[in-house]
């Protein structure tokens, strides 16, 4: 490696940087946490009536399935980073939050639920932030472990 690229790697991201990047990684892990824990405890009706119309339009196992992959984004989307254990696995989460949005503006535009982009745009956009945030310069230097 040259000095050059060695003296690039050692730049930290500059305190508003991080700060931005840790305000979206948390907004979207208390988001899709809050939404992942809905659909692995909630019954497909209770959910409907939440304002989660498809609850009752998919598989049951599709539904949990969703919900304990919310979950489990949600934890990967801040814990690595917070210990600095496999900070890698941050914006492995976040490519797979943007991934469940891609599919879920798809979804809904074929049943022509188009209220529900308000959410899901907003949402793919925090979740490309972050991933495009950790890829251009990560935030937390991995502890080796």
């Amino acid at each position: 490696m040259t000095e050059a690229g060695t003296a690039t790697s050692a730049v930290r991201p500059s305190l508003g940087w991080r700060a931005a990047l840790w305000i979206a990684q948390i907004l979207l892990a208390l988001l899709y946490g809050a939404a992942g824990a809905m659909k692995s405890i909630a019954t497909p009706e209770a959910l409907a009536t939440m304002g989660v119309a498809y609850a009752t339009d998919i598989p049951f196992w599709l539904l949990r399935f969703i919900g304990y992959s919310e979950l489990a984004g949600a934890v990967g989307i801040v814990l690595p980073a917070l210990i600095g254990v496999k900070p890698g696995l941050t914006p492995l989460a976040a490519a797979g939050f943007s991934i469940i949005q891609v599919l879920a503006i798809g979804f809904h535009i074929m049943r022509g639920e188009t209220n529900a982009l308000s959410m899901n745009l907003p949402l793919l956009g925090l979740s490309l932030f972050v991933l495009w945030g950790w890829i251009r310069r990560p935030p937390v230097a991995s502890r080796g472990r």
